[in-house]
């Protein structure tokens, strides 16, 4: 099952809701890479011993794992969380994640300033660059486990917009404006 994003409405309704736009505007795995967001779809049931997520934290260097139980159940102050998830920000490193159970969504800014809603289901690996402005929520199922993958010691540092003077956001917007055009690995 592939990818589903679409760019979203302007509502300030319910932010787990799917906000689409009517009517819909669907988003390609294309113009996902085209931002520098990557995309794998692996088996969720054998993480433990998936040869191709091993080959993908090989060749990008991800040595750091951990899992993420996110529900009201199983997260001390789950709603300050959820909203500190949802405040727009952007980090120095890649944010990778792969789901495992459940589902969600991650918002990026597109070229333009839009929103895209990207959402996760168990299988789905997403790699959002360093410098893209984005934001992360449930969906209205209100749980996911997640992997998060690093290089090296995990750093959890938000940085909450503005940061267009940020180093990673510079970094970000040159090779953006470099990479128009040219395809990325992705699938």
């Amino acid at each position: 099952m592939a990818l589903e994003a679409w760019f979203m409405d302007e509502s300030n309704e319910d932010q787990r809701l799917p906000h689409h736009r009517n009517p819909k505007e669907l988003v390609s795995l294309n113009h996902l890479a085209e931002l520098g967001v990557l995309y794998w779809h692996l088996n969720p049931n054998n993480y433990e011993n998936d040869k191709e997520l091993q080959k993908i934290r090989e060749a990008r260097g991800y040595n750091y794992m951990d899992l993420l139980d996110l529900c009201p159940e199983k997260v001390t102050n789950y709603e300050e969380k959820l909203r500190n998830f949802y405040t727009e920000h952007i980090h120095a490193d890649e944010e990778i994640r792969y789901c495992l159970e459940g589902s969600g969504y991650f918002d990026v800014r597109d070229k333009d300033d839009q929103w895209i809603r990207i959402w996760i289901k168990a299988g789905d690996l997403i790699i959002l660059p360093a410098g893209i402005y984005h934001r992360f929520t449930l969906d209205t199922s209100n749980y996911v486990k997640l992997m998060r993958l690093f290089l090296g010691e995990p750093v959890w540092t938000a940085y909450n917009r503005p940061q267009d003077d940020h180093p990673a956001r510079k970094e970000y917007i040159k090779d953006l404006t470099g990479k128009m055009g040219a395809p990325l690995e992705a699938h």
